[in-house]
């Protein structure tokens, strides 16, 4: 089922998506959402770093005072859960919006920081070892 919304065309249904849905066709729906309510003019680069930011820090806060195994049990209430989905979609949006505003290849650039990941913690140093590259 698909759904109408501001000209844009969003799947309704419950099953996932990632399999299916491109970055590119993410970032032109918040380009859209935003241009349609003429927000460009509030969405310079440092701003839309502070939004991220601050989701991000939302996020955080859904898991503050919770041990590993208190949010693992909480990750199966479907209320909580959307609650964190939600949190991480609110990140989401910024990210793309940096993206889409400064003409940033996600992709490539995911790319390129997961091959500098490979060469900084190479399996055999990094298997079963939370230290960083330096230590």
């Amino acid at each position: 089922m698909y759904l109408k919304f501001d000209g844009l065309t969003i799947t309704k249904h419950n099953s996932a998506m990632d399999e299916s849905t491109t970055i590119a066709s993410l970032k032109a729906e918040v380009q859209k959402f935003c241009e349609d309510r003429d927000w460009d003019q509030f969405h310079g680069l440092k701003d839309l770093a502070i939004g991220a930011s601050t989701e991000a820090n939302e996020l955080l806060e859904l898991f503050r005072f919770k041990s590993d195994s208190e949010i693992q049990q909480k990750m199966n209430d479907p209320a909580f859960k959307a609650r964190v989905e939600q949190e991480l979609s609110d990140v989401m949006f910024f990210i793309l919006r940096i993206s889409q505003r400064n003409n940033l290849d996600l992709s490539r650039a995911f790319n390129r920081k997961m091959l500098s990941n490979i060469e900084k913690y190479p399996v055999e140093k990094a298997r079963s070892s939370n230290k960083k590259y330096n230590e």
